[in-house]
């Protein structure tokens, strides 16, 4: 982990630039970044301008850049400003904001969702993370991966004090993500759980949410490679994929031969969702969070009769909403989850993808902006 002292506002926050550097998708469907100056925008009615020092990359920005999920209704635009793990200060504030409790010099935080209609049926039941109107920063909205972005002040999310800028950016999407997932699959204190993908951005999180936040017993699936950073962040037990002949019956071994209450498939592999209700115990719950890219495949091993015969559910989660992104960021305030990040500048962003799609980055990377 790189230190970083980050949590106080920048002198200059009130001298805003008429322009400001952003890194774009200059030719989406390969890996392509040009770092630009873009105007900076004016905030309209109810929305905060972000003065944003740092923002997480997450393999969404790189799938979303390379035009590989075939499940988003458009392709990515030329021109696209990416990034959705943003975090900042307040540097101006939109008309009508004159009483809010968002002001000037605020840390606050942008998200994958960065802005919702509140009206939807998915909003008013509180499943804002998949708001039928909603924004996605870094997809049709200008994202994080720039010095300036804007968010409405009731959707921007507050930085608690004493959590650093750069530890906190990877919470927003990463930490939300796994937290929200934890939560469908309703994961309690003594109860096992099987985090597929346990060194990765997200993984790494959810062995610390799951372990020193919830109580649970947490065994992660990785390359051996990503050993030392899912047991770090709190894996009970870890088990090498490329390394052990049959996964699931290790989960048996390690569960007493029932299974895990739980599994997380954090990964984007369709083998591993193939696996997953294999190490499900009865009443177990598998949760889909990562998305394989190309073609949409079933999974495997879900039949009608496997589900049946031992009662087992499979679930999507998709990020989380704004409750769970202040929760979360309330976890690692307090310890219960912790990054594994190194920092790198805007121009690297172009290596920075590159090393994702060699499989070279363990835990996260983020952009000091």
């Amino acid at each position: 982990m790189t230190a970083s002292t980050s949590n106080a506002p920048p002198a200059n926050l009130a001298d805003i630039p008429k322009t400001h550097k952003a890194a774009v998708y200059d030719k989406p469907g390969s890996l392509s970044i040009k770092v630009v100056d873009v105007d900076t925008p004016e905030p309209g009615a109810g929305e905060v301008l972000v003065r944003l020092t740092h923002s997480g990359v997450c393999h969404s920005d790189y799938s979303v850049m390379m035009n590989a999920w075939k499940a988003l209704p458009f392709p990515t635009q030329e021109g696209q400003v990416g990034g959705h793990e943003g975090v900042g200060f307040v540097a101006k504030l939109g008309p009508g904001l004159e009483s809010s409790p968002v002001k000037v010099g605020d840390r606050v935080g942008i998200k994958w969702m960065s802005a919702v209609c509140n009206a939807c049926p998915a909003c008013l039941h509180g499943r804002d993370a998949v708001c039928a109107n909603g924004k996605i920063s870094g997809y049709y909205t200008p994202g994080t991966f720039q010095q300036y972005a804007l968010g409405p002040a009731s959707y921007v999310t507050p930085i608690p004090d004493g959590l650093d800028s750069a530890a906190a950016a990877p919470m927003l999407c990463a930490g939300v993500t796994v937290h929200a997932a934890l939560k469908k699959a309703e994961i309690k204190g003594g109860q096992y759980v099987v985090v597929m993908g346990a060194g990765g951005g997200l993984g790494h999180i959810a062995c610390g949410i799951a372990s020193k936040g919830l109580g649970a017993r947490v065994i992660g699936i990785d390359h051996g490679s990503k050993k030392a950073v899912a047991v770090e962040s709190g894996a009970e037990f870890f088990i090498d994929f490329t390394q052990t002949k049959d996964v699931a019956a290790e989960v048996m071994k390690l569960t007493d031969g029932l299974g895990a209450h739980g599994v997380l498939v954090l990964t984007a592999s369709n083998a591993a969702y193939g696996q997953a209700p294999t190490f499900l115990r009865f009443g177990g719950t598998a949760v889909c969070v990562g998305i394989p890219e190309g073609d949409l495949v079933p999974i495997a091993s879900a039949s009608p009769a496997a589900l049946i015969f031992k009662e087992l559910k499979i679930c999507g989660s998709a990020v989380g909403g704004r409750l769970d992104a202040i929760e979360t960021l309330d976890f690692a305030r307090r310890g219960a989850a912790k990054t594994h990040y190194r920092t790198a500048k805007l121009e690297d962003l172009a290596q920075v993808f590159q090393d994702m799609e060699d499989g070279k980055i363990e835990g996260r990377v983020v952009l000091e902006l």
